[in-house]
């Protein structure tokens, strides 16, 4: 179940969607904070930017997402290690032969 009040909530959860171009990252933003998807998506430029907030039981989850351009490292995205940066999560095309080393060139996940 939706919930609106943006500023208004109990937990807070950030992610960056990181992998190549072509996986899905903007269609899983889309989906999950629009309830959008589309076949003919175009590449992101940038950085793209949503949020979304839902009630579990009685408490208020916000999730603000970013979506890369294909920037698969932390060098591109120009967040470092900085404590205060969101955590990055990983997006690969699960029919692509280059999954594990996309997911191992990311420094996201470990294997």
């Amino acid at each position: 179940m939706a919930y609106r009040a943006e500023d208004d909530y109990d937990y807070l959860f950030k992610v960056v969607l990181i992998g190549d171009s072509g996986v899905g990252k903007s269609n899983l933003l889309s989906r999950f904070t629009r309830n959008e998807f589309s076949l003919e998506s175009k590449s992101t430029i940038g950085v793209e930017f949503a949020t979304r907030s839902i009630r579990v039981d009685d408490k208020v989850v916000k999730a603000q997402i970013w979506d890369t351009a294909g920037q698969e490292s932390k060098k591109a995205l120009d967040i470092g290690d900085d404590p205060a940066a969101p955590p990055r999560g990983q997006t690969i095309n699960v029919g692509g032969k280059d999954d594990v080393s996309a997911v191992k060139k990311a420094g996201c996940c470990s294997s």
